[in-house]
């Protein structure tokens, strides 16, 4: 029987930094991300947020609310998804999908006036399709072209009241 996944997410910290610099993808999955220390240097309105698990850094992604947004989300309280990874060495353990189930929970806590998660993700970025669907994402029908070709427009509504 397989050991329940714990992870929560935090907002990134220097403590992080070793860990994430050990970050790994293979090749097919480098294409469609950025590794976490491609992206530390933040500019204002960007937040990089970190999955841990039993106090390691497991995974990491960029929340933003910069006029970049505006590309994706015509919801003036909508926040972008980028740059989501999971180290190659933690991969297929379940902490994807369990950082991905406690975004909404983390952005009403955190960021309260965000009604709206918006990514987009590349066509042939199957699991990362698969994983967005899961955790509640819908594609939009919007389209976009980005550097490896179409990108699909998903959004994850955040009600201000869940139930």
């Amino acid at each position: 029987m397989n050991k329940p996944v714990h992870v929560k997410l935090t907002h990134y910290s220097p403590a992080h930094l070793p860990a994430l610099r050990s970050f790994e993808l293979p090749e097919e999955q480098g294409q469609f991300t950025s590794l976490p220390v491609e992206t530390l240097a933040v500019t204002e309105g960007q937040y990089p947020i970190v999955i841990v698990s039993e106090k390691e850094p497991v995974g990491f992604f960029l929340l933003h609310s910069t006029e970049r947004v505006k590309e994706y989300s015509a919801n003036p309280d909508a926040m972008l998804l980028t740059s989501f990874s999971i180290n190659h060495a933690q991969q297929g353990k379940g902490y994807a999908k369990q950082g991905m189930l406690l975004l909404p929970t983390f952005i009403r806590t955190e960021f309260p006036a965000c009604t709206e998660i918006v990514l987009a993700v590349n066509h042939k970025n199957i699991p990362a399709q698969r994983l967005y669907v899961a955790a509640g994402f819908a594609d939009t029908g919007r389209r976009r072209m980005g550097p490896l070709g179409e990108q699909f427009v998903f959004c994850l509504p955040l009600p201000n009241d869940p139930q």
